[in-house]
């Protein structure tokens, strides 16, 4: 019940903040509502099927630099033909590299796609003439649903109809995996994350279930890498880096992987407090890895299982 007041109200105040007249903090959310897309794809993959990605960044890059070639060289400027691009782009990468990956379980399977991540990065830094180099890629704004909106300098815009245009994607994204998760497909990935052999001997066919999970997980990860990168207006090659999928797990650990919700708390309270950090001391990465042993060692339920210790771990 509490719970459930406190995300009513979490829901009120994202609605309304724009109104506030506090650009600077609605700007700072804008990467968390891509980033908690993201998560909720991760978490299908860890939370539900049980199979940790270090890899999952590329999928998120993925979609950023779909966005730059769309808006800054094929001139389609329309997000939603954007975001439906990114996801399909996603799908078609996820397929060969989900069929490598998911042979394989536990640290094997993180180290795949840790491999597969960081060959994107290098394609991503190397070939400058198709993607830039480290100077990365424009994105220019996009138009949504069909309204250009120029008249809006860059802050009215990303504060104002974009704000509301990336939460109103969120929302969509996390019924569509309550759906998911709640379908025969999301009960036989649990399965498959309680007892694989069994899963198997019942008739579930393991390694198909695994690949749906794993691409399921890159085109939520891609549509996220797609708005994410609206704000700054660049795609660059960070986004693949390693460390780029750190943070992800990172976030998801800090939310809570065993509760629906957990993505997307952890992925506003990492922006929000990785903005307060930073502006304090340039070690921001030592207190970071401090607060991720004391969430992993004291807290393993993550911020969630605060919220909510009552409830038993997301079966």
């Amino acid at each position: 019940m509490i719970v459930r007041a406190l995300g009513l109200a979490a829901c009120a105040a994202l609605l309304l903040l724009p109104l506030a007249g506090l650009p600077y903090t609605t700007t700072l959310l804008l990467p968390a509502f891509g980033y908690a897309i993201a998560l909720l794809g991760l978490n299908l993959l860890f939370g539900t099927t049980g199979l940790l990605s270090f890899g999952h960044a590329l999928f998120v890059a993925l979609g950023g630099y779909t966005a730059a070639v769309l808006t800054s060289r094929l001139g389609v400027r329309s997000l939603e033909i954007v975001l439906l691009a990114a996801a399909a782009t996603a799908v078609v990468v996820a397929g060969p590299v989900g069929l490598v990956c998911v042979r394989y379980v536990k640290i094997y399977f993180g180290m795949l796609t840790l491999a597969f991540g960081m060959l994107f990065y290098s394609f991503l830094y190397k070939f400058y003439a198709l993607t830039g180099g480290d100077e990365g890629m424009r994105v220019l704004r996009p138009v949504l649903l069909g309204r250009p909106l120029e008249h809006l300098d860059t802050v009215a815009f990303l504060t104002g109809p974009f704000y509301y245009y990336a939460l109103a994607v969120l929302t969509l994204a996390a019924l569509v995996m309550r759906r998911l998760v709640a379908s025969p497909l999301g009960l036989s990935l649990r399965s498959i994350r309680e007892n694989a052999a069994k899963a198997e001997s019942l008739g579930v066919s393991v390694r198909r279930y695994r690949l749906a999970a794993f691409v399921v997980a890159a085109v939520f990860g891609a549509v996220g890498g797609a708005l994410l990168v609206v704000p700054t207006g660049l795609a660059d090659p960070r986004l693949a880096y390693w460390t780029h999928s750190g943070n992800l797990v990172f976030m998801l650990l800090l939310g809570g992987f065993d509760h629906f919700f957990g993505p997307v708390l952890g992925a506003v309270v990492f922006i929000l407090l990785q903005d307060q950090v930073m502006s304090l001391t340039s070690y921001w990465r030592f207190l970071f890895g401090a607060i991720l042993a004391v969430v992993v060692i004291f807290f393993p339920r993550g911020l969630m299982g605060l919220l909510d210790p009552r409830r038993a771990p997301a079966p």
